[in-house]
């Protein structure tokens, strides 16, 4: 089957105002035409609202997890934030350690713990999520809790 290539002149009386990208299929596009706020459901600016929403169900997941979780350093643990790390399929998770001021835990050691429960961690997020693929967890420890901004 060929393909039905339309004419210039067929296409200037279709349209009010004939411009360069008519005919194209509007999915190919790859840049974002002046005036175009969004391209492929993606806003110019930040991560888009499913990302968010997906960071906004792992951080609820990670926080139930970490509480229920038979390791004393991980039930410490506070999920501060989840964020996009560039994309959804790298999520960056900063926890706190949410312990009483007497009890100071060492960040090494806070970070090995979360090492050795990574694969569980990733499990019951894969599990409470619909994707087709569990994002990879990145941990970072806020080493002042009072100070972060959601």
């Amino acid at each position: 089957m060929k393909d039905h290539i339309i004419s210039q002149k067929t296409m200037a009386r279709l349209c009010a105002e004939p411009s360069s990208d008519d005919g194209l299929d509007p999915h190919s596009r790859s840049r974002i035409m002046p005036g175009d706020r969004h391209l492929h459901g993606r806003s110019q600016e930040g991560p888009d609202r499913k990302a968010l929403q997906l960071c906004h169900q792992v951080a609820e997941t990670l926080e139930e997890v970490l509480a229920e979780c038979g390791d004393v350093v991980l039930q410490a643990l506070r999920v501060l934030d989840v964020e996009p790390a560039p994309d959804a399929s790298r999520l960056l998770v900063t926890v706190a350690v949410d312990a009483p001021p007497e009890k100071v835990l060492d960040p090494c050691s806070v970070h090995d713990h979360l090492v050795r429960a990574s694969g569980h961690l990733r499990s019951e997020v894969a599990g409470a999520i619909t994707r087709k693929r569990a994002p990879v967890l990145v941990y970072r420890l806020a080493a002042n809790p009072d100070a972060f901004c959601y």
